[in-house]
C-alpha cells in the first residue's frame, strides 16, 4: 500500500465529513438543523463568540465588554482561528477556511503515520471519528504536532521531538503528557541527555509561544486555564454520568463559585493512580516493553479520568492505535461506540432544545458507558499484549508490491 492510497483515503474521509457538516456551515441554525441533521461544529458559532470578524488579535485586543467569554483556547489554536478569519468574510467562508487548514493537518498526520507504520495508517485515514470530528473543533492541530513529535522521537531527534511537544501543548495542552513515556524511554536506554533535551526543548518552544502573551496580556492568556478549572463536568465525561446517576462529583468548592475543586483533585488523583498501576502491570509482564508506547494508555486514562471529554477528543487516540495498539477488533469497537456517542449526544440535545423526537438521555449515557468499557478493554489489552506486531519503519515504508527497489537497511 502506497502513501498515495493513504492520502487518497484521507481525502475521501474528509470530503464526506465536509458534506456532513455543510448544512451547518453558513450558521443558519434557527431551525435546529445542527441537531436534526447532526452537522454541529464549534467552528461556526465561535467565529462570532471569539469576535474574529474584524481584525481583533486574540489576547492582545480585549473582547467587547458586552461579550461573553472569549480567548478560551491556547495560543496556537487561537491564532489558527485568526488565520482562518483573515481568509474569510462570513460564517460560511470561515468554516470552509478552517476545513481547508484542518484537512492539511489531517493529511500531514496520515503521511507521518504512513512513514512510521506503513499500511496501518489506513486506520487513521478511514476512521469514522476523523469523518465526524475533523471539522468540529481545532484538535487536529495538536494531533498533527503530536504525530510529528512521535516521528522525530522514533528517529532519535530529541530536540525536535521536544520542541514539537511544546508546540502541541501550545495548541492543546494534552501533548505535554507524552514527555513522560518519551523521557522514560530515553532513561531506559541510558540516554539521560536525550530525556533532558526532550524536556528542555518542550519548555523552550512552549515558552517562546506563550511568554510574550503572558507578559503583555496576562489575564486573557489565563482564560484557558481558569475556564477549564471552573467548568463543571462535561456531558461526555464519566464524572457527568456519576453526577447524574450517583450524585457524585456534583458539588462545588464554595457557594457562589463554579470551581469544582473536588472533581478537579479527584480526577488528577484517579488519573495518576491509574497510570501508575498500568505502568506497573505492563512492566511486571514485560520488563523491556518500549516505554514510548505508554503514551497510548496515558491518553486513554486521561480521557477516562478527566472531567472534560469533548466529542472531538477521540481524534487524540487515532494515531496511537496504529502506532502502539494495532488491535483491529478493539479499534473497530472504539469507533462504533464513539459514533454512537456522537449520534445520541446531539440527538438528545435536539430532543431537549427542540422538544421534538430524539434519543433519550438514557441512550446517550449507555453509549458513554459502552465507549468507556471499550477503552478499559483497550487498557487491559495493552497490558497483556507483547510488542512483536508493533513494528515501526525506521526510514521509509515498504516498497509497493512488484517494486525492484532494494530494501532499506536503516
Amino acid at each position: 500500500m502506497t502513501l498515495l492510497v493513504i492520502l487518497a483515503a484521507t481525502v475521501v474521509t474528509l470530503a464526506v465529513g465536509g458534506l456532513v457538516k455543510e448544512p451547518c456551515a453558513a450558521g443558519n441554525w434557527a431551525d435546529g438543523r445542527q441537531y436534526r441533521r447532526l452537522c454541529y461544529s464549534d467552528i461556526v458559532p465561535l467565529y462570532g463568540t471569539e469576535h474574529l470578524q474584524g481584525g481583533r488579535l486574540p489576547y492582545l485586543d480585549r473582547c467587547p465588554e458586552t461579550a461573553g467569554q472569549c480567548d478560551e483556547y491556547p495560543v496556537l489554536t487561537m491564532y489558527l482561528m485568526r488565520l482562518a478569519a483573515w481568509m474569510s468574510n462570513s460564517y460560511g467562508s470561515f468554516f470552509w477556511a478552517n476545513a481547508l487548514l484542518l484537512s492539511l493537518l489531517a493529511l500531514a498526520t496520515a503521511a507521518l503515520l504512513y512513514y512510521m507504520t506503513g499500511e496501518r495508517a489506513l486506520s487513521f485515514a478511514v476512521a469514522p471519528t476523523l469523518l465526524i470530528y475533523a471539522f468540529v473543533n481545532w484538535d487536529l492541530l495538536a494531533v498533527a504536532l503530536t504525530a510529528a513529535a512521535t516521528w522525530a522521537y522514533l528517529r532519535d531527534r530529541d530536540r525536535l521531538a521536544g520542541a514539537l511537544i511544546g508546540l502541541g501543548a501550545a495548541a492543546k495542552l494534552y501533548p505535554v503528557l507524552l514527555l513522560v513515556p518519551f523521557a522514560m524511554g530515553r532513561w531506559r536506554e541510558r540516554r539521560a541527555g536525550g530525556a533532558v533535551s526532550l524536556t528542555v526543548w518542550a519548555g523552550v518552544s512552549y515558552a517562546v509561544i506563550n511568554v510574550p502573551f503572558l507578559l503583555v496580556s496576562r489575564q486573557p492568556w489565563l482564560t484557558f486555564f481558569t475556564f477549564n478549572r471552573d467548568r463543571p463536568p462535561d456531558f461526555d465525561s464519566l464524572w457527568s454520568l456519576a453526577c447524574s446517576r450517583l450524585h457524585v462529583g456534583c458539588s462545588i468548592s464554595k457557594p457562589g463559585l463554579e470551581r469544582y475543586t473536588q472533581v478537579n483533585v479527584a480526577s488528577v488523583l484517579l488519573f495518576a493512580a491509574s497510570a501508575a498501576i498500568l505502568w506497573w502491570a505492563r512492566r511486571s509482564r514485560q520488563p523491556d516493553f518500549p516505554r514510548w508506547t505508554f503514551g497510548f494508555p496515558l491518553l486513554v486514562t486521561f480521557l477516562l479520568a478527566n472531567k472534560v471529554y469533548s466529542p472531538q477528543y477521540g481524534l487524540w487516540l487515532l494515531p496511537w492505535f496504529p502506532l502502539a495498539f494495532p488491535n483491529v477488533p478493539l479499534f473497530a469497537m472504539f469507533e462504533a461506540t464513539d459514533v454512537a456517542v456522537f449520534v445520541t449526544r446531539f440527538s438528545w440535545f435536539g430532543r431537549i432544545q427542540l422538544h421534538a423526537g430524539g434519543a433519550p438521555l438514557g441512550a446517550f449515557q449507555l453509549a458513554l458507558v459502552l465507549r468507556a468499557a471499550v477503552l478499559i478493554a483497550c487498557l487491559v489489552g495493552w497490558v497483556l499484549r507483547r510488542d512483536e506486531d508493533v513494528t515501526l519503519l525506521k526510514s521509509r515504508p515498504p516498497e509497493p508490491v512488484g517494486s525492484s527497489a532494494a530494501p532499506d537497511k536503516g
